[in-house]
């Protein structure tokens, strides 16, 4: 039989023992990691896309002078930002965090449910908007969107420190 050779791993000071000389953090150590690391509210996220899809309706509204792509693109907006109030509702339920499995369900039951209602909004607004500009509406839809990665780049200002 062969013998399988095995590889020996150190850590940055040269010591294959590194593992064994883990150390549990001081509740000072904690409380520092927290304020370098704040949570971040779901619902501060759906207020700022809320924001951001008023100021692209505005913008449109400024840039192309037409009220129908204004509409249009805050259309798109709220294509985003009512699904999100959903999903923040639904997951921050108390019966989405009674222990983990139900948290793994409610997650992936109420992200189906957003992209659902994202969907059916957004064949909806052919009979809501009167109108429509389908480029304005995308517009708003897109940037909405994509609020999530500037308010996690931005977090701390976001979640200032208490």
């Amino acid at each position: 039989m062969a013998r399988i050779p095995t590889q020996n791993f150190a850590d940055e000071d040269g010591d294959a023992e590194g593992a064994d000389q883990f150390r549990p953090l001081t509740a000072e150590e904690v409380k520092q990691l927290r304020l370098q690391q704040p949570l971040l509210s779901i619902w501060r996220v759906v207020l700022a896309q809320f924001l951001v899809g008023l100021a692209v309706s505005a913008l449109t509204w400024l840039f192309t002078g037409r009220v129908s792509a204004a509409w249009s693109a805050a259309y798109g907006a709220l294509s985003v930002v009512i699904p999100a109030a959903l999903f923040a509702r639904g997951i921050t339920s108390k019966t989405s965090s009674i222990n983990s499995g139900a948290a793994v369900f409610g997650f992936l039951l109420w992200e189906m449910v957003k992209i659902g209602l994202t969907i059916a909004m957004l064949f909806a607004a052919i009979k809501l908007v009167e109108d429509l500009s389908w480029p304005a509406m995308l517009v708003g839809l897109v940037i909405t969107m994509k609020v999530y990665w500037v308010v996690f780049a931005w977090r701390k200002v976001f979640h200032p420190v208490a």
